[in-house]
């Protein structure tokens, strides 16, 4: 078997083998062809930095089924955690007899995210869930109705986070219309603003505009990724968040960080937002908090938490009883294992190679991130994005057995996740096929 990019000996079959070829068939029988997925490879059961196909095929992973499994898949104590809930009950519904496990959740994340103030939080399914009811609560607590949100972002596909959604496609394609009262201005985007911007000239291109089109007196919030994802993986430049953090304090407007893709130690700090010294007045989780399953969150100032009548927050699934033990389980594991830090290793060894990687590359824009969050910006001399050299790149990889994702709003980044537990000879493997399927 040959391939575009140098071949794994965990490999058994091409990709994808036999037996994930028939369940592909039985998929295009039963599943929605609008719900995709990126690699046709069954998997049938996990590891750290692992994924085992039905085929057995060892897939190294570099996506954590994006940025959900930071700490293992699955981590021991997630799954005895699960096991265990499983056998007493699964299900109460919060808003009918209250647990523990919600009330433990919701004292974690007062404790972990940024800010000594007094903070509440409220559990939900999802990361859309999550940012629709942070624009909610944001909206009843200050008795306004415009959210400004930024070129780029990405917030989810329900209808409400579709509206704070940049990318049309295939976020919002033929979805309309979408909630009124939503507008958006320039992120910083360092390798795409004027030559020399600095992050506090970013920010005042972008206060500005809120200031002249919108209002200040008529924001309820401004909602921002300290880093985007979908968008690219864009890092603003340093003083961006601290300067839209000042605006927003000096003009009555609530700050919502968007965490769910960044939190929970995959920047190499607990919330990306600790790098700037920010602190949100809401901030929304998901993704890794639960080590795979569906959990969410809105954490705030208790008195703008606590603005929301009885009833205007909640859900029959949100705060689901084994998704909260999970979630413990997780935290535990994060700490244990200080993931924050082994974050932080992933992209000193990752950084280094992919840069000089580059400099010998006119093809590669940027490599950037933070954390075990990286990315590779394909583009032309002239800034142009390279979307087909990405489709490539990742294709190549895929072929080779390494799970590796794109995304952007022009669609040319490759951007790894891996697992914070990866191992340090697994991520070399990883980087080894990424580096041969760029070259290549």
């Amino acid at each position: 078997m040959t391939t575009t990019a140098q071949t794994s000996d965990r490999l058994r079959t091409a990709i994808p083998g036999p037996q994930s070829a028939a369940l592909q068939r039985r998929r295009e029988r039963a599943v929605a062809s609008g719900v995709p997925s990126v690699l046709p490879a069954a998997a049938e059961r996990g590891g750290d930095g692992l994924l085992v196909d039905a085929d057995g095929n060892e897939l190294i992973d570099l996506a954590s089924g994006i940025a959900v499994t930071s700490a293992g898949n699955p981590a021991p104590a997630v799954a005895d955690a699960v096991a265990g809930q499983a056998s007493l009950f699964t299900h109460a519904c919060f808003m009918v007899t209250p647990y523990e496990g919600y009330v433990r959740v919701c004292e974690q994340l007062a404790e972990l995210t940024p800010g000594e103030h007094e903070k509440r939080s409220a559990l939900f399914n999802s990361g859309s869930e999550a940012v629709e009811n942070a624009v909610k609560i944001a909206r009843h607590a200050t008795g306004r109705q415009a959210v400004v949100v930024f070129d780029h972002a990405y917030h989810g596909r329900t209808n409400l986070t579709m509206a704070l959604t940049a990318k049309n496609m295939p976020y919002k394609h033929r979805f309309g219309p979408f909630a009124p009262e939503v507008y958006r201005v320039p992120m910083s985007y360092p390798f795409r603003d004027p030559a020399g911007m600095t992050g506090e000239q970013a920010a005042a291109r972008a206060t500005t505009q809120m200031a002249k089109h919108v209002g200040a007196d008529n924001i309820a919030a401004v909602l921002i990724e300290p880093i985007q994802g979908e968008g690219g993986f864009v890092v603003p430049a340093p003083g961006f968040l601290r300067a839209v953090a000042d605006w927003c304090s000096d003009n009555g407007v609530l700050l919502i960080a968007d965490e769910i893709q960044t939190g929970f130690c995959r920047t190499g700090a607990w919330f990306a937002c600790e790098h700037e010294d920010v602190v949100p007045d809401l901030v929304t989780t998901a993704k890794g908090m639960a080590g795979g399953l569906p959990l969410a969150a809105v954490t705030g100032h208790a008195d703008v938490m606590d603005a929301v009548h009885a009833g205007g927050l909640g859900g029959t699934y949100g705060g689901n009883p084994i998704a909260c033990a999970a979630a413990l389980a997780t935290i535990e594991t994060m700490r244990t294992r200080d993931l924050a830090a082994a974050a932080g290793r992933i992209e000193r060894a990752a950084l280094q190679r992919l840069r000089a990687l580059a400099e010998g590359d006119n093809g590669i824009g940027e490599v950037r991130g933070r954390g075990a969050m990286l990315a590779v910006e394909f583009a032309g001399a002239d800034g142009e994005p390279d979307a087909e050299r990405a489709t490539r790149v990742a294709k190549a990889c895929h072929e080779a057995g390494v799970i590796v994702l794109t995304c952007g709003t022009y669609g040319n980044v490759v951007r790894l996740l891996p697992p914070l537990v990866i191992g340090e000879q697994l991520l070399d493997e990883g980087l080894s096929v990424l580096e041969h399927a760029i070259t290549a």
